[in-house]
């Protein structure tokens, strides 16, 4: 399913943004991108979107900037830079230069400026950074949740639609008995002429056709697994991996009454039916 989620936060002194993105994925697949000085701590992101997502394709932007608090100090080694301004002008003096020198220009000469960096405490950080990735983690599964809403009235609508088809197949099955049997009849009256019909012989022809063609197993065991579908179309917890299986059992019987189809308008109404069934697959996509 897709997402997005961001959250703010202070870490040693520098402010910490972490946004979530994801897009659809079968299994939980979470890539971590890190500030240099935070590398240590994917594993402790990683945990920490792992604990509130369970499926999709997720990437993690973590961005820090620094704060005024942050603990960096730049130093001015004073008498370097005296030794370099007393050197410069010497050099215009010795050989007629103008020397040029300012502020900004001494201030470049090697070691006249030190950068000073508190070193971070790596424990704290990362629980912190966790903590920042957990908020983040529930805007991203808030908005999940609204997704997932919509997502589930449109399936609970295809499992209606489903079971229309599934009632036109159970009406439909023993009519196509009724007028094979017919045919049949006809056809033998054609051959045999005005010789006597053996009626056992129909009933029995008969009886061997309902028998190939009957799909009430199949349409009971699929209503049965709508039923089942429904039911987790409540549930709070993850149930991708759940309703996968299922659909897959929607669409072997669905196969199955395909295959003992021998009408053409129940032929249509098995392309619908899978039609439907392939339409939930493809959600299932978005569903964690």
């Amino acid at each position: 399913m897709t997402g997005y989620g961001s959250a703010k936060g202070s870490v040693e002194g520098q402010e910490i943004t972490v946004e979530l993105k994801s897009v659809n994925n079968r299994y939980l697949d979470c890539s971590v991108r890190l500030p240099r000085n935070f590398l240590f701590a994917e594993d402790t992101v990683k945990q920490a979107v792992s604990t509130g997502v369970s499926r999709g394709k997720v990437d993690v932007f973590v961005s820090a900037q620094a704060s005024q608090d942050s603990g960096t100090v730049v130093s001015v080694n004073e008498e370097l830079a005296r030794g370099y301004r007393d050197a410069v002008a010497r050099i215009g003096e010795t050989l007629g230069l103008e020397s040029g020198l300012n502020a900004f220009s001494l201030a470049r000469f090697p070691d006249v400026l030190t950068v000073e960096r508190r070193e971070l405490d790596k424990d704290k950080a990362a629980a912190a950074l966790s903590e920042i990735t957990a908020k983040a983690v529930e805007e991203f599964n808030a908005m999940r949740e609204r997704e997932g809403e919509r997502l589930r009235r449109d399936m609970l609508g295809k499992l209606e639609t489903i079971e229309g088809l599934v009632s036109v197949v159970e009406e439909r099955s023993p009519q196509t008995v009724k007028e094979y049997r017919e045919r049949l009849e006809a056809r033998l009256r054609d051959i045999l002429a005005d010789r006597s019909l053996d009626e056992q012989r129909v009933i029995t022809e008969a009886a061997i056709f309902a028998d190939r063609t009957a799909v009430d197993e199949e349409t009971v065991r699929l209503r049965s697994h709508i039923a089942q579908f429904r039911t987790m179309l409540e549930e709070g917890s993850p149930i991708g991996r759940k309703m996968d299986f299922l659909v897959q059992e929607f669409n072997r019987e669905s196969n199955t009454i395909g295959s003992k189809c021998s009408d053409a308008s129940l032929a249509k109404v098995v392309v619908d039916l899978k039609s439907e069934i392939e339409k939930i697959r493809e959600q299932l996509q978005n569903v964690e």
